[in-house]
């Protein structure tokens, strides 16, 4: 877990919001870029051909000492040897992850107050919370919840938290501002023109305004 909050970057894959680029393709840019923390997030791929991808994806990762979360699947986690998992609120329970990944660092999304104090009391280890922004990777139709629904949550669990939800590098200084460390994004990097260098952007804006 320490790696994991001083990574300042979540980068968080999206193959169909990658300019035609493959995943692949893109976690090479990231990783040369120097991401130390990446999720697996292809919500629309058949389970074979993520597993595959995944696996992939962990040969990548592995010599830059990179920390490989897998969203919603614990079975392709532990099947590919990640470090982590991300669950959903109405993917696998956490305390059962828990249970059989005892060692894998495991998320869990909030959207709430009451979400995030479930989510720890359950054993995660670490809540994220959003989404923040107007974003194109979660259909939403309640409210976002800004700056201010960041600071009201993040008051309330006292285990790492991440950020997440239509994220640009123009918002990092204020979120900074607002106690994040740990800033998870997608279309950022995957929709750049250059997304070795959004990266490597994207980092440096993180290292100069994170409160430690």
């Amino acid at each position: 877990m320490q790696m994991f909050c001083d990574a300042g970057l979540y980068f968080v894959t999206s193959q169909s919001l990658s300019k035609g680029r493959t995943t692949l393709e893109i976690v090479r840019c990231a990783l040369v870029a120097g991401v130390k923390l990446i999720q697996l997030r292809e919500k629309d791929m058949p389970l074979q051909q993520y597993i595959e991808l995944a696996q992939k994806v962990r040969d990548l990762t592995r010599p830059y000492d990179c920390l490989l979360i897998i969203n919603d699947r614990i079975d392709v986690a532990l099947a590919v040897g990640a470090d982590g998992v991300h669950l959903g609120l109405d993917d696998f329970p956490i305390d059962a992850a828990r249970s059989i990944g005892k060692d894998l660092i495991i998320g869990s999304s909030s959207h709430n107050i009451e979400e995030a104090k479930v989510a720890e009391a359950s054993g995660a280890s670490y809540v994220n919370i959003g989404p923040i922004f107007t974003t194109q990777t979660k259909n939403w139709t309640e409210e976002y919840l800004g700056l201010e629904g960041l600071k009201q949550i993040s008051e309330h669990v006292s285990i790492p938290f991440t950020v997440m939800g239509g994220i640009k590098r123009s918002h990092i200084p204020d979120l900074c501002a607002a106690g994040a460390r740990t800033i998870a994004l997608v279309t950022a990097v995957t929709a750049s023109d250059n997304p070795e260098r959004a990266a490597r952007e994207l980092l440096g804006e993180i290292k100069c305004h994170v409160i430690s």
